[in-house]
């Protein structure tokens, strides 16, 4: 299994106008996909002003032509099924179909800054799963729906724009019940390792990403869902392994993520926080030498 997409995240760091130029610069030399996450509060962002996730893909989709545009990833304990409905569906709507929904259970420090509350880790996938089926639900074109920790009830529109396809829905996924959770929904599966993952070294960090992939298809099998029918995306960069720190660090790692069956590698963007910058030349010539 080649790479078939190579992408990028622009962390929603500043005001547009700064952010503006990269999400141009993506398009420009070739990125497949233009990613944003969706966070109130980060640890890498102390004293920052960060942007709202789809507001930034909104104004991104009138200043970029061709470059599909996302979320890495929309967060569980923010959204709500009609609501995360609504807002993916005019963005869709707007960018000419080119939104992909990246969708994770979340960090409980958002929770914290949103509600005053720290959810506990089963109190999050629970209600991930939640989200994800109340989120199919209104694009099925349901008007009630009933969930574990989420429900909703009259709901008297429609669930999409006239002609205007579902985005393609990517779940990031690490244990054992999210990872079941996009093998029964996906069309992408995405991780980064998940927590933990930042401290180990390069080469515990691969091993471990191995044994993911062997879970996904695991998973994939017990739904009765070929593996190759769901893409695997893997994010990069948030950790020991820091593919744009030059060319030769990106092809490496382009070459082990193929090895394992990701057929999407995402890296971070130039201007990023917490010390991922890099240089815009290194992006630039490993994509011309993957194409």
């Amino acid at each position: 299994m080649a790479l078939d997409r190579i992408s990028v995240v622009i962390p929603p760091v500043g005001p547009w106008r700064e952010q503006e130029r990269w999400y141009r610069w993506a398009d420009q030399i070739g990125y497949d996909v233009v990613y944003t996450y969706d966070h109130l509060t980060h640890a890498t962002a102390p004293g920052m002003w960060l942007s709202e996730a789809f507001t930034t893909l909104t104004a991104a989709a009138g200043t970029t032509e061709r470059i599909r545009l996302g979320t890495l990833v929309a967060s569980a304990v923010l959204r709500t099924p009609v609501a995360l409905a609504r807002v993916a569906m005019t963005v869709q709507d707007i960018s000419g179909g080119r939104l992909v929904l990246g969708l994770g259970a979340g960090a409980p420090t958002c929770a914290l800054a949103d509600h005053g509350r720290r959810p506990t880790p089963r109190e999050m996938s629970a209600r991930f799963a939640d989200v994800v089926r109340g989120y199919i639900a209104v694009l099925d074109g349901a008007t009630d729906w009933e969930g574990g920790t989420l429900s909703f009830h009259g709901l008297e529109t429609t669930p999409a724009p006239a002609a205007t396809p579902r985005p393609e829905l990517l779940l990031a996924a690490h244990g054992p019940r999210a990872l079941a959770l996009a093998a029964s929904h996906a069309d992408t599966w995405n991780t980064y390792g998940g927590p933990g993952s930042t401290s180990l070294s390069p080469g515990e960090y691969w091993d471990l990403l191995g044994h993911q992939a062997d879970g996904f298809a695991k998973a994939c099998a017990a739904t009765g869902r070929a593996p190759g029918d769901v893409r695997r995306s893997l994010l990069l960069g948030f950790g020991q392994v820091r593919p744009t720190t030059s060319v030769d660090e990106f092809l490496a790692a382009a070459e082990r993520a193929e090895a394992l069956g990701f057929d999407e590698l995402v890296v971070y963007g130039p201007d990023s926080p917490a010390g991922m910058d890099s240089d815009p030349a290194v992006h630039e010539r490993a994509l011309a030498r993957l194409r």
